[in-house]
């Protein structure tokens, strides 16, 4: 069984730090593309941040210069390092990854990791 298990959250004072942490088990497959996306109580899921097989990365705006993001997608890992955390970065975290469209699991999610950022 294909699992994808995130690890990492939890609370934090703002301006402080947390490292987010994403392996996907169970394929003999790569992931083309993982990255980690993030939605917050009555907001949209948006993309916080990604990085491609061959090592390019992207960023929101809002987390630019804050979050880094690291991994191996040929192990189908990832990481995200967060800091300088504000209450606007509150949300469930969900690690996902992609894959060719000719694998049985193209696109994966983790179940979520929340993030609270409060005093």
């Amino acid at each position: 069984q294909v699992q994808v298990v995130e690890s990492g959250g939890g609370l934090v004072q703002p301006g402080g730090s947390l490292r987010l942490s994403c392996v996907v088990s169970g394929t003999i497959f790569s992931a083309n593309v993982m990255g980690w996306y993030r939605q917050a109580p009555g907001k949209q899921r948006e993309l916080v941040a990604s990085v491609t097989a061959k090592g390019n990365t992207n960023y929101a705006d809002s987390v630019k210069g804050r979050f880094t993001i690291s991994g191996d997608t040929a192990a189908n890992t990832v990481s995200l390092q967060m800091d300088r955390l504000t209450a606007e970065d509150t949300a469930v975290y969900y690690c996902n990854a992609r894959f060719d469209f000719w694998t049985p699991h193209p696109d994966l999610w983790g179940r979520g990791t929340p993030v609270t950022v409060s005093a």
